[in-house]
């Protein structure tokens, strides 16, 4: 399940519970339809409610994130768990994707 909020200049998506090999394709095609058919400039998605993450879903991220960068908008990924973060990490896309910690979805759309 995933939900959508719209602010001035960015978009949250908020993903929940697993994103593995059976739901990252639904996940794929809404990220993508909100990069190309809104106009802003940030994407933020909302890690808070996702419980694991398998290489299907990290590859769901890459693709946004190349849709994103392609099309000049950013992609930011914030309240990520320790459990979801590893897996960023053993696979170095931390240093790939902008990762936010410790800022909440107030802070973050009151820019």
């Amino acid at each position: 399940m995933h939900s959508t909020l719209t602010y001035s200049r960015q978009v949250v998506v908020q993903p929940s519970g697993d994103i593995n090999v059976n739901n990252a394709e639904s996940l794929q095609k809404q990220l993508a339809a909100t990069v190309t058919a809104i106009e802003y400039s940030h994407l933020l998605v909302d890690m808070t409610g996702v419980k694991s993450l398998d290489s299907a879903g990290l590859m769901v991220f890459v693709s946004t994130l190349t849709l994103a960068q392609q099309l000049g908008k950013q992609l930011i990924l914030f309240g990520i768990s320790p459990s979801v973060r590893i897996v960023f990490e053993l696979t170095q896309l931390d240093r790939v994707f902008e990762i936010l910690d410790g800022q909440s979805l107030v802070e973050l759309t009151a820019a």
